[in-house]
């Protein structure tokens, strides 16, 4: 399972995967097809979203033991950006025009 922040020029959403990496091919054609053709993401760590969301974290979690999917957690981005810190934060991936760059 995987925690993910999604920065795109709508706003940030908070995402949980069962994809085995943030930069998975089928992972960023989900979020394309969702219209975000341009964004940054993040890592963020599972034990502190079980933590701040509970039993929305548990049902959701739930859905994805099923199958390869994500699902959002939360998108609004006040709360998100109360609940999280940036220090936490993993490696980041970049999406622009079809091209994944690692992040530093």
């Amino acid at each position: 399972m995987k925690g993910i922040l999604v920065l795109s020029g709508s706003g940030p959403l908070l995402l949980l995967s069962s994809y085995p990496a943030i930069d998975d091919t089928a992972l960023i054609a989900k979020l394309r097809a969702k219209g975000l053709a341009k964004f940054l993401a993040w890592e963020v760590p599972v034990d502190r979203l079980r933590d701040l969301y509970g039993y929305s974290f548990r049902d959701i979690a739930e859905q994805l033991e099923r199958r390869d999917d994500m699902r959002v957690l939360d998108f609004d981005g006040h709360r998100i950006f109360l609940n999280l810190s940036l220090r936490d934060l993993g490696e980041h991936i970049l999406f622009e025009d079809q091209h994944v760059l690692a992040g530093r």
